[in-house]
């Protein structure tokens, strides 16, 4: 019997034996059927519009003196192309602190979203391949924990990081964002699965320790799953604004987030201020280019992972 490997062209060859002669006989399979629903077609577009159209109106805007950002069309180029010149003035505003802010914003995302991702791995994988007492409540809870809001354990945060005179520190924002209960149980869900059991136990009859065990063969299945939640953290802790708002007072140690907030508000409080808002547009756009290179750079490790996954068995 021969399968083609396209569905669309599978067909079964047979060879039947009547008075003494062989001959192929070929059954023709059904093909998938390609039928095209145009609801789902429009709600995909709608949804491609909700995503894109505000990227793409933050890109022309960036392109924008601050005169034609209130007289042209938003969705249009005005009437000088001034991307250059805005990024001049970003980076030169205020002696450059932006570049400040965007060092920040790469240190505190990339320390969370590592420690994170690591982090959520070992306790996922703990979860998933160690049995012992009050596993299913410690499980329990951590599931409550993605329930609850960020804003609720704002002030609880502050306070224990004051007692520990950790505020206004890079630790303030580090150390909180190290914790990622949707990480974990997701680790906890694609670890079941992704190790094998029999693995495991041919390591230790082979006398391997078990963090030897975990970083040499569980860290290699767990890969895909690991970028996934590099991937959540490294977004989260980037766009975090709430936190570092509450935690820093210096200057020097906002991220971009807080920063672009503050020259925002400086813009909208008037005093001349107002040529801020082609500035603050500008860096917006400037500070999402890192997280589209990490996007490009990594999915190819997600999907190639997550796709090995898909063809188990």
């Amino acid at each position: 019997m021969t399968i083609a490997p396209d569905a669309s062209i599978i067909t079964a060859s047979a060879n039947e034996r009547v008075g003494g002669t062989r001959r192929a006989v070929r059954r023709p399979v059904v093909e998938r059927d390609k039928r095209r629903s145009p609801i789902l077609t429009i709600i995909l577009w709608i949804s491609l519009a909700y995503f894109l159209l505000p990227l793409v109106w933050l890109v022309i805007s960036s392109t924008k003196t601050n005169a034609d950002l209130f007289s042209t069309f938003g969705l249009w180029f005005g009437r000088t192309f001034e991307l250059f010149t805005n990024i001049g003035q970003l980076f030169t505003f205020q002696d450059g602190i932006f570049l400040r802010w965007m060092g920040n914003t790469i240190f505190y995302a990339v320390t969370s979203a590592v420690g994170a991702a690591l982090l959520a791995t070992m306790c996922g994988y703990a979860l998933a391949k160690y049995t012992f007492r009050g596993r299913s409540v410690i499980f329990g809870l951590i599931l409550g924990a993605v329930m609850v809001p960020l804003t609720a354990l704002a002030i609880p945060t502050y306070l224990l990081f004051s007692a520990a005179n950790l505020v206004d520190t890079p630790w303030a924002v580090i150390l909180p964002s190290l914790v990622s209960p949707f990480g974990v149980y997701l680790m906890r869900v694609y670890a079941a699965d992704a190790v094998d059991d029999s693995l495991i136990e041919a390591a230790r009859i082979d006398g391997a320790g078990e963090l030897r065990i975990f970083a040499t063969i569980a860290m290699r299945l767990l890969a895909p799953g690991l970028v996934t939640v590099l991937l959540f953290a490294l977004v989260s802790t980037w766009n975090n604004y709430f936190l570092p708002l509450i935690m820093l007072n210096d200057p020097s140690l906002f991220p971009s987030t807080v920063g672009l907030a503050q020259w925002q508000q400086a813009a909208t409080g008037g005093g001349g201020a107002q040529v801020l808002f082609s500035t603050v547009l500008t860096g917006s756009f400037v500070s999402i280019i890192p997280l589209v290179v990490a996007f490009l750079f990594l999915q190819r490790f997600w999907q190639s992972g997550l796709s090995a996954g898909g063809v188990k068995g």
